[in-house]
C-alpha cells in the first residue's frame, strides 16, 4: 500500500503537462485545429452531431469553427490562448474588443451557442515558470467585465483550464489535497471570483502522462477497469488514478471553503501512437470506459454528481508541437480525416460514425525509388531530415505504429508525409532523385501511408510547423534510416 501512495504522489508531481444518441444526455469533446489539412468545419460539426456530442471546447476563436457551430444545437466553450493574456490583462478595452469580435458577433449573427470562455490554457504549469501568473487573474476579471457590458454576463460563464499540477497531496492520499503553496493565494482569489460570477473550475486530468513519465507507475491503475491494488483513503477506496486525482482537487477546494464549487474536466483521453503506451488497444480500453462512465452519470467517491467531461480529442492534429512527446499529434478518437480509429460504443450500442463528404487528394504516394543509391548517406539523411522537419513523422520509431518498418520503408514514409503535406506537388517528391511517385499503396498494416484531405479549394495550406523537437525528430529518423540502409546494403 505504501508503494501505491508513493506512486500516487509521484503522479501528481509529474502531471505537467476536444443530434444526441437516444437515451444519452450528450457528450463533450475538444476540437483542436492544429492541422496542416483540417477537415472543413461543416463536416466536423456533422461529425460531432452524428456521434452524440452536444458540447465542444475550442482552444481559440476560430472563424470557420464558430460559424459552422451556429444553430447546430452544440454548446461551445471558446478559448483564449495564453499569448493573449497580457494584452487582455492590460486594459479592459482590449477585453471588450475581444468579446465583441469573438463572442457577441457569433451569438447575434450566426446563432452560435457560446456558453463559456476559457481564459488561457493551463497557464500555471511548472514548465511556464510563472510566465502567466500575473496576467491570468486580471485577464479573467476584464473578460468578465466585458461580458457583463455586452449583456452576456448571465449567458456566458468564465473559467480557466488548469493542469492537475496546481494541486498536490503531501500525504500521498486524495484527502491530503491542497493547492501548491506558491499558488494558494492566487487560486483562492481566482476561485472566489469564479464563484461570485457563476463560473466554474476546469481541470485537465491525464492518467496517460503519469504512465508515460514514470516507469514505476502501475499501468493498471491508469485505467478504470483494472486489476490494480486499490488506494485506501480512510473509508474511501480508490480503484483508479482518475478518481483519486479528481478527489484530490475536491479536498483542496474543501480545505479553502469552496466545497461546492462547480468543476468541469476540460481534457482527458489517451493517444494512439508515438509512445509504447500510446496505442490503439490502450486508447480503446481507456476511452470506452470513460464514455461508459459519462453515459452512466458516474461521479467520483467524494462527488457523486458527475462533472461535464470533455474528451481529448476529437481528431488527430499533425501540426501540433512534439515537444511534450511524439504522442501529441495522436490524441484523436478519429484520424485526421474523420475516419474511425477503433470501435467505441457511444451509448445504446451505437458505434462511432465516420465523417461524411470528405474529399481527398489523388491516390498517389511518394516513396523511395527502388533504383536509389545509398552510396551517399549524407544526401539521404539530409532529405529525410528535411521531410520530417516539415511534415509528420511521429508514427516512426519505437512504440509507434510504423516502428517495425524496414529502413527503406521508413525513408518512404518520411518522403510521403512531406509529399502529402505539400498537396502532392510533383516537386515535393524529388529529394535529390531519391524518390518517385507511385499509384500503388505502400501501406503495411498497422502502418498507414496517408493521403491528405484536399483543402486547396478551402484555403491555402498552412505553413508546415517547425520546432526544435521536429528538427530533432527529422535528424533522428534520418540517422536510423541511413544506418539501416548501409547495414542492409540497399541500392
Amino acid at each position: 500500500m505504501g508503494q501505491i501512495r508513493l506512486v500516487w504522489f509521484l503522479f501528481l508531481c509529474l502531471l505537467g503537462h476536444e443530434g444526441l444518441a437516444k437515451g444519452v444526455l450528450g457528450l463533450a469533446c475538444n476540437w483542436g485545429l492544429q492541422s496542416t489539412h483540417p477537415l472543413p468545419p461543416n463536416i466536423v460539426v456533422r461529425l460531432l452531431k452524428d456521434n452524440g456530442f452536444n458540447k465542444v471546447k475550442l482552444f481559440e476563436a476560430d472563424t470557420g469553427a464558430l460559424k459552422a457551430l451556429g444553430r447546430s444545437g452544440i454548446q461551445v466553450m471558446v478559448g483564449i490562448p495564453n499569448d493573449m493574456l497580457a494584452s487582455l490583462a492590460s486594459a479592459v478595452g482590449n477585453a471588450e474588443a475581444w468579446v465583441k469580435q469573438n463572442v457577441s458577433y457569433y451569438i447575434s449573427t450566426h446563432g452560435t451557442d457560446i456558453r463559456s470562455v476559457a481564459i488561457g490554457n493551463e497557464p500555471f504549469l511548472h514548465s511556464y515558470k510563472d510566465m502567466f501568473v500575473r496576467t491570468t487573474l486580471p485577464a479573467l476579471e476584464n473578460i468578465q467585465a466585458a461580458l457583463i457590458k455586452a449583456g452576456l454576463g448571465k449567458q456566458v460563464k468564465v473559467t480557466i483550464p488548469l493542469n492537475a499540477d496546481v494541486y498536490q497531496t503531501d500525504s500521498g492520499l486524495p484527502s491530503g489535497g491542497n493547492f501548491r503553496p506558491e499558488l494558494l493565494d492566487l487560486m483562492t482569489k481566482i476561485i472566489k471570483f469564479l464563484q461570485e460570477n457563476g463560473g466554474f473550475i476546469t481541470i485537465n486530468i491525464y492518467p496517460f502522462l503519469s504512465l508515460q513519465a514514470d516507469p514505476s507507475f502501475p499501468k493498471e491503475y491508469a485505467f478504470f477497469n483494472n486489476t490494480a491494488s486499490p488506494l485506501v483513503d480512510g473509508s474511501i477506496v480508490y480503484t483508479n488514478v482518475y478518481d483519486a486525482n479528481f478527489d484530490t482537487l475536491i479536498s483542496a477546494l474543501e480545505k479553502n471553503g469552496f466545497g461546492r464549487m462547480p468543476i468541469v474536466v476540460g481534457e482527458v483521453g489517451w493517444p494512439t501512437d508515438g509512445d509504447p503506451n500510446g496505442n490503439i488497444d490502450n486508447a480503446k480500453r481507456f476511452n470506452q470506459a470513460l464514455i461508459s462512465r459519462i453515459i452512466q452519470d458516474q461521479g467520483s467517491p467524494k462527488r457523486r454528481t458527475p462533472p461535464d467531461v470533455y474528451i481529448f480529442s476529437l481528431l488527430d492534429e499533425d501540426h501540433k508541437s512534439t515537444l511534450p512527446g511524439n504522442f501529441e499529434r495522436h490524441w484523436g478518437i478519429f484520424k485526421y480525416d474523420g475516419s474511425v480509429k477503433y470501435p467505441l460504443d457511444m451509448g445504446n450500442g451505437r458505434a462511432l460514425v465516420p465523417a461524411k463528404g470528405v474529399k481527398y487528394l489523388a491516390k498517389q504516394w511518394c516513396v523511395m525509388s527502388p533504383s536509389a543509391s545509398s552510396s551517399d548517406p549524407n544526401t539521404l539523411a539530409q532529405s529525410i531530415t528535411y521531410a520530417c522537419e516539415n511534415a509528420d513523422c511521429t508514427s516512426l520509431g519505437y512504440g509507434s505504429s510504423c516502428g517495425n518498418l524496414d529502413a527503406q520503408s521508413n525513408a518512404s514514409y518520411a518522403f510521403n508525409s512531406y509529399f502529402q503535406t505539400m498537396n502532392q506537388s510533383k516537386e515535393a517528391c524529388s529529394f535529390n532523385n531519391l524518390a518517385t511517385i507511385t499509384n500503388v499503396d505502400p501501406s503495411k498494416p498497422p502502418c498507414r501511408f496517408e493521403i491528405m484531405i484536399d483543402t486547396r479549394k478551402q484555403k491555402a495550406a498552412r505553413t508546415p510547423f517547425k520546432s526544435s523537437a521536429s528538427k530533432m525528430e527529422g535528424i533522428f529518423a534520418a540517422l536510423v534510416v541511413v544506418l539501416g540502409l548501409v547495414i542492409c546494403g540497399v541500392h
